[in-house]
């Protein structure tokens, strides 16, 4: 549901979504005097419990690297090891609030994209960072994913 709120601090935001009473979180795509978000929102908030997902690289359950060379594939499987760490937490990514990309390319951001998409419907989209790096821990690593969710108390 889309409302207008007035925030302790003062001002009001022209559109604020609240996601209802499971996760208490509230985004704020387009905060005034900020230009709107595409494919990201600039504020996201909430009570609850915080969670912390460690960056996550293209490694299979047996630590093979899945998708040489292969952004998309690389992106996937990333998606998937944050599935993983989100469910061993409690949490889905209907809980994320913040997702930090490190891409050794910024052409690969598509396929992050893509893969974040597959798994975020685009009206829970949590804030984001995307950073190019010369190098990742290992060099056949395109990108390294981490998370924060908030889960209810």
């Amino acid at each position: 549901m889309i409302s207008e709120l007035r925030l302790p601090v003062g001002g009001v935001v022209s559109a604020m979504v609240h996601d209802g009473p499971m996760t208490e979180l509230t985004r704020i795509p387009a905060p005034d005097g900020v230009a709107p978000a595409t494919g990201y929102t600039h504020v996201v908030m909430g009570t609850g419990r915080f969670v912390a997902i460690s960056g996550q690289v293209a490694l299979d359950e047996d630590g093979k690297l899945v998708g040489e060379n292969d952004p998309a594939a690389q992106a996937r499987q990333t998606f998937e090891n944050l599935r993983r760490c989100l469910a061993a937490a409690g949490a889905t990514f209907d809980d994320v609030i913040k997702l930090t990309y490190y891409v050794t390319d910024m052409a690969h951001i598509p396929a992050v994209r893509a893969a974040r998409d597959a798994c975020i419907s685009p009206d829970r989209l949590p804030a984001s960072t995307a950073v190019q790096v010369a190098g990742l821990v290992r060099p056949e690593f395109l990108m390294e994913i981490e998370a924060y969710a908030i889960l209810p108390e």
